[in-house]
């Protein structure tokens, strides 16, 4: 099915398998039974390998914007951190980080000290370069990290961010517990998530999709869940909320210039590869569009902070 009116019929709403069944006048493939062995071993093959490479990072970034691989660009890392008070003497965790686009932001913005992780060891050695390129290597730091095998982050941080990045760790309790171990007392912890919309949604033939379709294999739960494990570690929620329309409309915009980006490629030597890639992107962001859309998913966002070790006061806030 050509890109052009692939991307048109996501735009304007339409399911794009069903216009190409309807084109091709094509029957649905009868499912086949699962091999157990292959099974587990295509989820060895998807918890263990890097899902990311230079060509989907180059196509994310024509998407998504220098330095970002996912919604939320500079406008929308400031005014989601608003709540923070950062400024030049603080330092700052995050996990998730991605190409360090979200890092380099507010490091510039506040001039905060900022430290990334994240899971890609390819993300992380591009998003340096970035940083280095951008005289930052300094004030916004990747590191890559095992967030199933997780001991320290090493110093104590004044502030934390988690962007997206939970969903995809089984052991929830476990890191935000290593997180609000490296807060210093009094520390402010913004999450934005994706949890479930109800216990219903896991049993639902679209979500299975979403869940094969992961680059990692995700473990959401609700949001009720989520803020329990924050409380649970030692912290309280001071915001819970759900942002999901505003992530929609990030995610509408950054794709609304697809068939743009579709005719720079076509020009380019590998052009039939990169388009490749453009669409298996395309189709990746499709199913999350939808689940969201229905609110069997949700971008949820939280923002807390660690208890001091003496009594809790409205001041600290």
């Amino acid at each position: 099915m050509p890109l052009g009116l692939r991307v048109k019929a996501w735009w304007e709403g339409y399911d794009p398998d069903e216009i190409k069944k309807r084109i091709k006048d094509r029957t649905p493939v009868p499912e086949t039974v699962e091999n157990p062995v292959a099974t587990e071993t295509k989820k060895i093959t998807v918890d263990t390998i890097d899902p990311w490479d230079e060509e989907t990072i180059d196509i994310a970034q024509y998407i998504w914007g220098k330095g970002f691989c996912g919604p939320g660009g500079p406008e929308f890392i400031v005014s989601l951190s608003k709540l923070l008070a950062l400024s030049p003497e603080m330092s700052m965790l995050q996990i998730g980080a991605g190409l360090g686009g979200p890092a380099r932001v507010l490091a510039d913005k506040f001039g905060v000290w900022m430290t990334g992780y994240d899971s890609s060891k390819t993300l992380v050695d591009k998003g340096n370069k970035l940083s280095k390129m951008n005289g930052m290597e300094k004030k916004a730091v990747l590191e890559h990290y095992d967030p199933e095998d997780l001991e320290s982050f090493g110093r104590k941080f004044d502030r934390a961010l988690s962007k997206e990045a939970l969903f995809t760790i089984q052991d929830k309790n476990n890191i935000i517990a290593n997180i609000e171990d490296k807060l210093k007392p009094g520390g402010l912890f913004l999450m934005t998530e994706y949890v479930l919309g109800s216990d219903a949604t896991i049993g639902k033939d679209r979500y299975k999709e979403w869940v094969q379709g992961e680059r990692q294999k995700p473990y959401p739960v609700l949001a009720e869940d989520m803020v329990e494990l924050v409380k649970n570690n030692r912290m309280q929620v001071r915001v819970s909320e759900d942002i999901s329309t505003q992530y929609i409309e990030m995610i509408n915009k950054a794709w609304a210039g697809a068939d743009a980006v579709a005719a720079k490629l076509a020009r380019d030597d590998d052009g039939t590869q990169k388009i490749q890639i453009l669409m298996r992107e395309a189709e990746f962001w499709t199913r999350r569009k939808k689940l969201l859309e229905s609110g069997d998913i949700k971008l949820w966002r939280i923002v807390a902070n660690k208890k001091s070790t003496g009594p809790s006061m409205m001041s600290d806030w």
